[in-house]
């Protein structure tokens, strides 16, 4: 069955809101599909409620109900990385519980998406024993890569791309996601893709998230190569 992960370049490039966008669209097309975030950190105190941004997200926005015991196996309250929040609460991530959860989730839906926490060399345990960049290799699944259009995304995009190729990490497309079409950031897109010709999508700086997870993208190469993705695995 056809499942990916949606990672970053970086922290903050907006891979949540990317992550409920391709949710949302291939819920559209009618696959039965949900999000996973195996870690989140940085709880949200507001107006006298406790949440996790990222799955709020995913069960605000979603078109299907989703399972919320399905949508995360780690909340940490510390907004940082995955293994100092962790450690911060006397806490260990299990590796093998993330890949079991998702595993588990695999049998259930037509489409897992697994949205991954900052960049992928991001620590899972204390010392550096795992990153999420293992924790992805072992999955076995594809990436969607989120990176930023402003200045810096050169370098980050390409060191990521590489140490997914490195790891032999298939790389079904990217997003550029916040795009506000100056000079610069035309360039930037262009530079990129001149490195690495793979299926995209291109979303502008919005408003609000509302218009960010109702973009329309299906007519990109990134969208028709996720539903190659599927056709071919199914």
């Amino acid at each position: 069955m056809p499942h990916f992960w949606v990672v970053g370049t970086d922290t903050d490039v907006g891979k949540t809101c990317i992550t409920t966008l391709l949710m949302r669209q291939l819920q559209q097309h009618n696959f039965r599909t949900v999000p996973y975030k195996p870690v989140q950190t940085g709880v949200v105190t507001e107006q006298g409620k406790i949440y996790y941004h990222d799955t709020k997200m995913y069960e605000t926005y979603s078109l299907q109900k989703l399972n919320t015991a399905a949508l995360n196996s780690y909340s940490f309250k510390e907004p940082a990385s995955p293994h100092f929040a962790a450690h911060l609460e006397g806490q260990q991530i299990d590796q093998e519980r993330l890949i079991q959860h998702i595993q588990t989730l695999k049998q259930v839906y037509d489409v897992v998406i697994c949205e991954g926490a900052g960049g992928i060399m991001v620590p899972m345990e204390s010392g550096g024993k795992s990153t999420l960049l293992d924790v992805i290799v072992e999955s076995c699944l594809p990436v969607v890569v989120v990176a930023h259009t402003k200045l810096g995304t050169i370098n980050h995009t390409l060191l990521t791309l590489e140490a997914l190729a490195a790891r032999r990490v298939e790389v079904l497309g990217l997003v550029f996601n916040g795009h506000t079409q100056t000079a610069i950031e035309v360039n930037n897109i262009e530079t990129i893709l001149y490195h690495h010709k793979l299926p995209y999508a291109v979303v502008p700086q919005l408003q609000n998230i509302q218009q960010v997870v109702d973009y329309p993208i299906q007519h990109t190469s990134l969208f028709e190569r996720l539903l190659q993705h599927e056709a071919s695995v199914n």
